[in-house]
């Protein structure tokens, strides 16, 4: 009907009705068509598969052999491990100790580099991306001989200023720490671009008028910068907490003389490590997929109570 009229005043003979029909259909059809693809591979490469592991996590599942249906024994089994503690609690301290100065380190650096005027601005913005696309085993390579306690640089120094050396891949702190470390090296780059393209989106005549009227630096990161980083905070708020829950290259390469385990004490070993163990050191496929699932019902917890705290978060008054 639109089509028509529109043809109409435009001097032309109106579409036929059939004509008509088929534009209407394309139109509604075509949205659905563009992201239809995305949904099939989703629904290949990760719903199936999250399904079906629910489904492992109910059977005493030998890989090779018979599969016994054990209803929820491998769940009961996990509450009662003292194993999958450990690696819950590794798990949550890894993530806090990468993801909160993971975050903090971009903020500075993006409200810095939006401001202060630096030559080859575009340079020192595309080496933030250099750790992100470096091989995460090479990271560990690196990091680890950094850290090490006999030859490492780190060390090294704090002899210097009289301090005792240090054994980070032994200690659960410390591993802790080089892992976290590892982590935000990693990532601040990639987070510090993303922060960085929403603040170039804000007018720079906000910034201009807030300093006429006698805002400093740090009110204007205050009232200005951190209210329209907002949602862009809490995409990566979400973002940093699913990847920080699933660490795994970065513990497994870490302690190469008990990589399945991180350590001899289980140190730093990560549910993800942890899984990986039970499944394929070990063979228990059901046991690990048990892991698996409660690994997920972690994740989608702390996830969204991130997101329920991140967007209640008001601006600063004052």
């Amino acid at each position: 009907m639109t089509t028509s009229i529109s043809a109409t005043k435009a001097g032309l003979p109106p579409a036929p009705p059939a004509e008509t029909a088929r534009r209407r259909f394309t139109e509604i059809v075509a949205p659905y068509a563009y992201i239809t693809p995305f949904f099939v591979i989703f629904a290949v490469f990760g719903l199936i598969p999250l399904l079906f592991t629910f489904y492992v996590a109910l059977f005493d599942w030998n890989p090779i052999g018979e599969h016994v249906f054990v209803g929820l024994d491998n769940f009961s089994r996990l509450v009662g491990d003292v194993r999958f503690w450990n690696a819950a609690r590794n798990t949550v301290s890894i993530w806090l100790l990468s993801t909160v100065p993971q975050l903090l380190i971009a903020l500075v650096l993006a409200h810095l580099l939006n401001h202060v005027r630096l030559r080859l601005a575009l340079f020192f913005r595309m080496t933030m991306l250099v750790p992100y696309i470096t091989s995460v085993a090479a990271t560990a390579i690196v990091f680890v001989q950094m850290f090490d306690r006999d030859y490492g640089l780190l060390n090294w120094l704090l002899g210097l200023v009289g301090f005792e050396h240090i054994d980070f891949t032994q200690s659960v702190i410390g591993s802790h720490v080089l892992i976290a470390v590892m982590v935000t090296w990693r990532w601040f780059g990639y987070t510090t671009l993303l922060y960085l393209a929403s603040l170039q989106a804000v007018p720079r005549a906000i910034y201009e008028a807030a300093a006429v009227d006698g805002a400093g630096g740090v009110r204007q990161f205050l009232h200005i910068s951190l209210p329209s980083l907002r949602p862009v905070i809490v995409f990566t708020i979400v973002t940093s907490t699913i990847g920080g829950l699933q660490i795994f290259t970065e513990a497994l390469l870490m302690n190469r003389g008990a990589a399945n385990t991180c350590g001899p004490v289980r140190q730093c070993q990560t549910l993800t490590l942890f899984l990986f163990e039970q499944g394929f050191i070990q063979f228990k496929f059901g046991y690990a997929a048990a892991v698996g699932v409660a690994l997920f019902v972690m994740v989608v917890a702390l996830a969204g109570l991130n997101y329920f705290l991140s967007t209640r978060i008001r601006p600063v008054k004052g």
